[in-house]
């Protein structure tokens, strides 16, 4: 018997979003409008990559990109639930599906010595080139209408699920833990007994109760959650009734 954890990163392990707080590094604390107004919906990744040109442009290196990740605040009692499926890693497969990028999730899971925790990290692959400059990357090419151009967190479960499965491993339950729009796509994949956590008040949240039950797509058992504190009491309850069962 073993659990698949999935969590989304930005205001999910972290209280803010990664992408977003880099632009602390940026003189002003703020970009050009003419680069604020740039952003195309579905088209993030290249948005982030002007982002990053730009501050590197302007003098910003990994060193303080670094020093600025990994101020950013963990959402309360994350902590506590990573030490928690840590401690439990016989009961636990735990990964991250995440549109940051590679090196900043890195650099702040690290930093808090919770890498470690995590089986698997799928996001934007990056790099700094030999000008000193960050370059990210799209994660895949697919074909799903609903997600941005460069991933899609369903695909990338799916694709998951399959390969544990082709090495002996099925997952009694998946629990899917986010907050964004973009969770909403890979939610739609968990069956009737797995659990979708959206993040009270979050997008997530909103598209799900916006959804009329007729034409409801979602199967899965729906648990909101506004700290790790609750998540981890739910996890508990989880291995409390895999015991008693």
């Amino acid at each position: 018997m073993k659990f698949l954890l999935v969590f989304d990163f930005d205001h999910t392990i972290i209280d803010d979003n990664s992408d977003t707080w880099i632009v602390n590094c940026a003189p002003g604390r703020k970009l050009p409008d003419v680069l604020r107004s740039s952003y195309e919906r579905g088209k993030w990744t290249e948005y982030m990559s002007r982002v990053f040109h730009y501050l590197g442009d302007q003098g910003v290196r990994a060193d303080e990109m670094k020093k600025m990740m990994t101020a950013i605040p963990f959402t309360a009692g994350m902590h506590e639930l990573l030490n928690f499926i840590a401690q439990r890693k016989h009961m636990f497969d735990c990964i991250v599906i995440s549109d940051s990028n590679v090196i900043f999730i890195d650099w702040i899971l690290k930093g808090s010595s919770l890498l470690g925790v995590f089986d698997a990290i799928f996001t934007n692959p990056a790099n700094f080139d030999d000008f000193g400059y960050l370059v990210v990357q799209n994660f895949h090419a697919h074909l799903c209408s609903e997600c941005p151009s460069n991933l899609c967190k369903r695909k990338i479960l799916e694709e998951f699920v399959d390969v544990q499965l082709q090495h002996g491993v099925q997952y009694t339950k998946i629990v899917y833990i986010g907050d964004g729009g973009n969770d909403l796509c890979p939610v739609k994949f968990l069956k009737k007994n797995d659990v979708a956590m959206p993040r009270e008040g979050y997008e997530l949240h909103r598209w799900i109760m916006q959804m009329s039950p007729e034409h409801a797509s979602i199967r899965s058992y729906i648990i909101v959650w506004s700290t790790g504190f609750e998540i981890l009491s739910y996890l508990k309850l989880l291995l409390e009734d895999s015991f008693e069962n």
